[in-house]
């Protein structure tokens, strides 16, 4: 056999290896992607402080509200899904990202007013909203606080109490998120040493918020999609099921073979899911 074909066929037995001793996608943490070229974007004048935005494509408006220590690039896969269908504004949460902040302590009240002020800089009467762990609690507030700004939610890994928050310290996949968030910090705030005192602020907001009943979830009239991945190592999923319950009407979508990260992890599934909601909710 010629030396160069055993060289092939070594390569495509030692691929086949590699392919079948390859961790489950729901023990990875795949990169954080590149938001596609914007429309719009800038830092947006928001209540005392800057809202960092971009906008994309054309058509009915969707907010995407990204999780806690997180920054928007964590949506470009589904930006590139939704822009040729809609127009897609991603924000930085206030301290995150690119965004800046003041004093005031973190809550998702603010955050939620945050996410008003922006669509009314923008002028946006109404938008739907897709949002994940904070970004999803964000728009959870924005459904009970704001109902005649919002005209559906996508609630991916949200929890209703602080206790439907499962213990993450020995997740290797949430800590190797944790650290990465933390180099992305870095490199895009305004106050890149902050890392720390950032985390320990999120971590008391954490720790205290939210906390809603059944009757304060059942003021959600927005058709609302209560989600997340059947291995999320954060959220218990008896909370999960109790959202889907307590708001009228909801429904409730446990997607296959993923974690807290289902967007990177499988960004087909997760952005063929959030398409059917916007097509299908009314």
């Amino acid at each position: 056999m010629p030396a160069f074909r055993r060289w092939l066929i070594a390569i495509a037995l030692l691929s086949s290896l590699t392919a079948a001793h390859a961790a489950p996608r729901w023990l990875t943490l795949p990169p954080t992607p590149t938001l596609p070229k914007a429309a719009e974007s800038g830092l947006a004048p928001v209540n005392g402080i800057k809202i960092w935005y971009a906008t994309f494509g054309h058509g009915d408006p969707v907010v995407m509200i990204h999780g806690g220590l997180a920054n928007s690039n964590y949506w470009a896969h589904q930006v590139r899904a939704l822009q040729d269908r809609y127009r897609v504004i991603v924000l930085d949460s206030r301290g995150h990202g690119r965004s800046s902040r003041d004093a005031q302590p973190y809550g998702y009240d603010l955050m939620a007013s945050d996410v008003i002020g922006l669509m009314d800089y923008l002028k946006i009467g109404k938008a739907a909203i897709v949002g994940w762990s904070d970004g999803a609690i964000i728009g959870l507030d924005i459904a009970m606080k704001h109902p005649d700004r919002i005209s559906k939610l996508f609630a991916f890994a949200a929890n209703s109490d602080p206790s439907a928050v499962a213990d993450i310290s020995k997740s290797d996949v949430f800590n190797a998120f944790i650290g990465r968030a933390g180099e992305e910090y870095k490199r895009l705030s305004p106050t890149p040493t902050a890392y720390n005192a950032f985390v320990d602020q999120i971590k008391q907001m954490w720790d205290t918020q939210p906390k809603w009943t059944a009757a304060d979830l059942a003021k959600i009239k927005v058709p609302t999609w209560i989600v997340d991945g059947d291995r999320d190592e954060a959220i218990k999923r008896e909370n999960t099921e109790f959202m889907a319950a307590s708001i009228p009407n909801a429904g409730l979508l446990i997607q296959p073979q993923v974690t807290h990260f289902s967007f990177l992890q499988d960004p087909q599934q997760f952005s063929d899911d959030v398409l059917r909601f916007l097509g299908q909710a009314r």
